[in-house]
């Protein structure tokens, strides 16, 4: 029974935190592979107030920014893009959007995580060709091959417009976006707002892991460029609260399991101690100290959370490899269009972890039965075995 309670213990931590770090790695890739990518560049004043006025935040140096981050290790893709606000419309109706001009080539290798609804991707070839949100296709009763008309503010204050043609309905990561955003060509989008700058360098790395180190490497090389770079956790704080509610969630649930198990196991013990008390009368009455008997108490606790706590991590692992061989679907998060399939990533740490804690509740609860064992009287004692 206590290697039981103690295993179950084990097993349910390895199970739900790896259930979460998967939540994280593919929550974490699916806003890199949609949106933000690894880091982008831009002028400091673009993040405050881009989304407003983004015509007015450009980089004038953009061959020569995208130079310099091309040559750091690590360094998958570096892509331009042209961010505007504007309207469109399909002839009967008008919505406001944000545009994004993009460079087709590039953006294929970044957004991965973006589903393609109808239609196909930007390609090269397609210079009048818009990519647009779901929520924002919807809205305006848009299919591809339909005629659209952008009109947006030029940088000198003049009103511009540009016909396009829808080449395909995308559904990304956040629903919000899909209502309002619009892709086309980076050159499109140039021609449209009248400049041959660009709003944002966006760096594609080869492993997010990475993100950090180039950070450091590329944060003097664009300050003197006057240039800010940002990770994408520093673009998404959506990620950084989930990531700090869950990990509140699954703190309290470690602890809920903690009590569970030590309350198993002390039961356990206790019983195990009360049907020995003869014995331990007899090895008091032949000499041995009370510290004995609790040494020898704790010892088999210690050999049980040991034994306990393995056994979980063995079973924890091939439950945990199990699950993740079938998958679990799950349900779009809040604010998302796309659903995912859970499965349960083994990490070195909350397995570590896991065992640490069947060992310590082993312990813990062996404690109590064990001093008690030792205060009672040898001539009591004795008589359990009477």
């Amino acid at each position: 029974m206590t290697l039981a309670a103690i295993a179950f213990g084990v097993v349910a931590l390895i199970v739900s935190g790896g259930f979460v770090r998967d939540l994280y790695r593919q929550l974490r890739e699916a806003i890199i592979h949609s949106q933000s990518g690894h880091l982008q560049v831009a002028q400091a004043a673009f993040f405050a107030e881009g989304s407003r006025s983004p015509e007015k935040y450009r980089i004038r140096e953009l061959d020569a920014v995208e130079a310099d981050l091309v040559t750091l290790p690590g360094v998958k893709r570096v892509m331009a893009r042209m961010s505007f606000a504007g309207l469109m419309s399909n002839m009967r109706n008008d919505l406001p959007i944000l545009g994004e001009g993009i460079e087709p080539d590039k953006e294929g290798e970044l957004a991965t995580s973006i589903v393609i609804l109808e239609g196909r991707t930007l390609a090269l070839k397609d210079r009048n060709g818009a990519l647009v949100g779901e929520g924002l296709a919807k809205a305006l009763g848009l299919t591809p091959g339909k005629p659209v008309t952008l009109l947006a503010t030029t940088l000198d204050g003049a009103v511009n417009t540009a016909d396009l043609e829808v080449i395909g309905i995308f559904r990304s990561f956040s629903k919000d976006y899909d209502a309002r955003a619009v892709k086309i060509p980076l050159q499109a989008a140039q021609e449209l707002m009248g400049t041959t700058d660009a709003n944002t360098v966006v760096v594609l790395l080869d492993d997010t892991a990475k993100t950090n180190a180039v950070l450091e490497l590329a944060t003097p090389m664009m300050r003197s460029r006057g240039m800010v770079l940002k990770t994408w956790e520093e673009l998404n704080d959506f990620y950084s609260n989930t990531v700090q509610l869950y990990d509140r969630q699954f703190g309290v649930l470690n602890v809920i399991i903690l009590f569970m198990v030590a309350l198993g196991v002390t039961n356990a013990v206790n019983m195990a101690v009360f049907e020995r008390l003869g014995e331990f009368g007899t090895m008091r009455a032949l000499g041995n100290r009370g510290g004995h008997v609790v040494k020898l108490v704790m010892t088999e606790c210690v050999l049980l959370g040991v034994i306990g706590a393995t056994a979980g991590v063995v079973l924890g692992i091939a439950l945990s490899l199990l699950i993740s061989t079938l998958g679990i679907p799950m349900p779009p998060p809040p604010n998302s269009n796309i659903g995912y399939t859970a499965r349960i990533e083994l990490v070195a740490s909350v397995i570590v972890e896991a065992w640490s804690i069947g060992l310590f509740a082993a312990v813990i609860a062996g404690l109590v039965p064990a001093f008690r064992a030792r205060r009672v009287a040898i001539v009591d004692a004795l008589r359990q075995v009477v």
